[in-house]
């Protein structure tokens, strides 16, 4: 009991790591940031540390249900769960997801790359009226260079059955994929970017006002993209990986 703890140092770190990402990091990634500052263990240990010092996960929020029935066009599944893009703008997942606070709401709807997991656009509307999506496809819109024609997939919520919405992707060559009803997995990566996003960020902090949260919510697309590291992106953020790739290319 009185021998000196060898982790001691270590804990020390890990807790300016968590404190550092707001408590976003898992073990996973907290060893990936151990190994940038030279320190090389056994994610198990890390785990085991964090444990130790009640660094733990928080629980994940429902998602907004768009689903109105059919009102426009269904699109094939295109997308068949392949969630594997080898270069970016190829492969884009989109959906919108509701946070309700302080007795408003608030909507989010983001385009997530699938080659890196970068949310390349996004916008926020207090309603869920059409321009929540419009304004959206226009800033993924400028991301696109001369012949990248994507694949955008969503689920089947009225959005994307709408006939302005199906016009403006057909104008720009990019092939339309819907889930099938019903079935979120379809969709399964940018409903694990939501549950992230609300674990991460709205039970982590406390939020003054709507207004608030909607500036910490921005910042937090921006983390996520930026800093946050992935541990299949070799442990690069979203915006590192693509610009290394685009480097060594």
């Amino acid at each position: 009991m009185e021998r000196p703890d060898k982790y001691e140092e270590v804990k020390n770190i890990i807790q300016k790591i968590f404190d550092e990402h707001q408590g976003r990091y898992g073990y996973r990634r907290i060893t990936l940031e151990l190994r940038t500052r030279g320190i090389v263990l056994n994610h198990k240990t890390v785990r085991r540390l964090m444990n130790q010092m009640g660094l733990k996960c928080l629980v994940r929020m429902k998602k907004y249900r768009s689903y109105r029935g059919q009102v426009g066009r269904i699109a094939p599944n295109i997308l068949e769960r392949d969630f594997q893009a080898s270069n970016p703008n190829e492969k884009w997942v989109t959906d919108v997801t509701e946070f309700h606070l302080h007795g408003e709401k608030l909507y989010l709807s983001p385009i997530l790359d699938l080659y890196n997991g970068e949310i390349i656009a996004f916008n926020v509307e207090k309603r869920p009226v059409y321009t929540l999506v419009s304004k959206m496809l226009d800033q993924a819109f400028d991301r696109l260079k001369n012949g990248e024609t994507p694949i955008l997939h969503s689920d089947q919520g009225w959005h994307y059955q709408m006939k302005q919405y199906q016009h403006a992707l057909k104008e720009r060559g990019i092939v339309q994929s819907m889930s099938r009803k019903g079935n979120c997995l379809d969709n399964a990566v940018i409903e694990n970017f939501f549950g992230l996003l609300k674990s991460e960020l709205l039970y982590l902090k406390e939020f003054e006002s709507m207004e608030h949260f909607k500036q910490e919510l921005e910042n937090y697309i921006y983390y996520y993209n930026h800093k946050r590291i992935k541990v299949k992106l070799k442990g690069m953020s979203p915006v590192q990986y693509r610009t290394h790739a685009q480097v060594a290319a």
